[in-house]
């Protein structure tokens, strides 16, 4: 089980969308180089106003480029990097992996996951209307999070566009992803 990466983006101030690069660099147990979330604790705001010293399970934020096409059959055109992600992935379920799960990327980079993006307002704020495509509920009523996917970098290296990734799951029973 495997997909491609399509798209690789980073930024070294606060800002919603993060600019498209020709690569990026993990840094194990820290993040993307260079990108304002890389660090060892939080460091989203919000997360670093509640508790600043709480571990930074948030340091690589990936989405499926397949969410673009979807919200894109709302109206809504959403390209690579527009909505934060650091990497924009094509042919995985991200949103189906179990917690634990490793993503193999590229020659070395290896990134853990360790659960859902908690899409915010700033959705709203970058396109009206976008956070309700984002967000919904299944037929059970239950909330879905579509922003995609949040990991830790357990090995550092370059990822670029065109780079392969391989799923490994953990072992044990599927652990669905919760926000983090």
């Amino acid at each position: 089980m495997g997909g491609t990466v399509t798209a690789v983006s980073s930024n070294g101030e606060y800002s919603f969308t993060k600019p498209n690069r020709e690569s990026i660099t993990l840094l194990t147990g820290l993040g993307v180089e260079g990108d304002v979330h890389a660090g060892v604790t939080v460091k989203h705001r919000s997360r670093v106003a509640q508790d600043p010293t709480q571990p930074n399970l948030r340091q690589v934020h990936l989405i499926h480029e397949e969410l673009f096409d979807e919200v894109g059959g709302a109206g809504f055109r959403v390209a690579p990097g527009e909505l934060g992600e650091n990497i924009t992935t094509r042919g995985i379920d991200l949103l189906g992996l179990s917690v634990g799960t490793l993503l193999r990327i590229g020659d070395e980079a290896v990134v853990e996951v360790t659960g859902l993006r908690n899409p915010c307002l700033q959705i709203d704020n970058f396109r009206a209307g976008l956070l309700k495509q984002v967000v919904g509920r299944d037929d059970a009523g239950k909330l879905v999070l579509k922003a995609g996917i949040m990991g830790t970098v357990k090995s550092g290296g370059a990822v670029r566009p065109g780079d392969m990734i391989k799923v490994e799951l953990p072992d044990g029973p599927h652990r669905p992803l919760e926000r983090v």
